[in-house]
């Protein structure tokens, strides 16, 4: 979220407010307690053994919850849930991430809510011929190249890079990103050193870290029918409740030139996917 993990932004936004004496963490994270403990040495930082029910975070839905977390108490909330503070209210809200489109509607929603102006680092460079419109965060080491479009709100990470008359809108694009020649995308999430070659259309769509797209490769995100897209997990179907959703496409995946990725996939970490596929058809 805005280049950093979900856990130290949640901690980032609490301590800005509360003094936070001692954060515990489920032991099934050890590389959220590393995180913790490096972006804040002063606070403690524990493992418990959490015993609780696994389908905790149904107690926390996917729409916004406001809580009231007040100062010398204890409170909890999941580890995959978003915490932000409102200094209108005086309040905090939840929003739990636990299916992919969960995680664009998230992303969705802080986009709006906080960025609102323009933000461009002075060591950013941005072509003449390029137009920004809307509000954005543009990171240092940014390059946009000559005739592209940026539609914000949008973020754009540290030492990223935006190919020649490539249009980016709505998205949240992570550090070391290289986006090719001629690309769109749109409502996006991208991890760390994602790289599009040329004339790619990735939609509605979370892509992890170290992924590679091919030329001419990319998402689709509506069906024919125009009806709810599934996903599947666990072997069941779920109704994500949109008509508009594209791929989950995990860490470190290599996704050849002419690869169609069909509404509502997942593809797993590590996958290959050759030339020419569409993937989905009969995945």
């Amino acid at each position: 979220m805005f280049g950093r993990p979900l856990i130290v932004r949640n901690v980032s936004a609490t301590i800005k407010v509360l003094n936070i004496d001692k954060i515990m963490i489920p032991e099934d994270f050890p590389d959220a307690l590393r995180l913790v403990q490096d972006e804040f040495p002063r606070i403690s930082v524990e493992q418990f053994h959490d015993d609780g029910d696994s389908n905790q975070t149904s107690t926390f839905p996917t729409k916004i919850e406001k809580i009231t977390i007040t100062k010398n108490n204890n409170f909890e909330i999941p580890i995959n849930t978003l915490l932000r503070y409102s200094p209108n209210t005086t309040t905090f809200s939840t929003e739990s991430i636990s299916y992919p489109w969960d995680l664009l509607n998230t992303i969705k929603n802080v986009l709006h809510d906080e960025v609102t102006h323009r933000v461009i680092s002075p060591k950013a460079t941005i072509s003449k011929s390029s137009i920004i419109d809307g509000p954005c965060i543009i990171e240092d080491n940014v390059t946009i190249d000559d005739f592209c479009k940026i539609k914000g709100p949008i973020y754009l990470g540290k030492d990223s890079f935006i190919g020649m008359g490539s249009l980016v809108r709505y998205c949240m694009i992570s550090n070391e990103t290289r986006i090719g020649f001629n690309c769109e995308i749109s409502k996006c999430y991208f991890g760390d050193n994602v790289q599009t070659s040329h004339h790619n259309v990735i939609l509605d769509s979370v892509i992890g870290k170290n992924v590679w797209f091919g030329g001419y490769s990319g998402t689709a995100n509506v069906l024919l029918t125009r009806k709810n897209i599934k996903y599947m997990i666990n072997d069941e179907l779920i109704d994500t409740g949109t008509d508009h959703f594209g791929a989950m496409v995990g860490d470190n995946c290599a996704i050849g030139a002419s690869v169609i990725v069909l509404p509502g996939r997942q593809v797993p970490a590590d996958t290959t996917i050759q030339a020419g596929t569409i993937f989905g058809k009969n995945n």
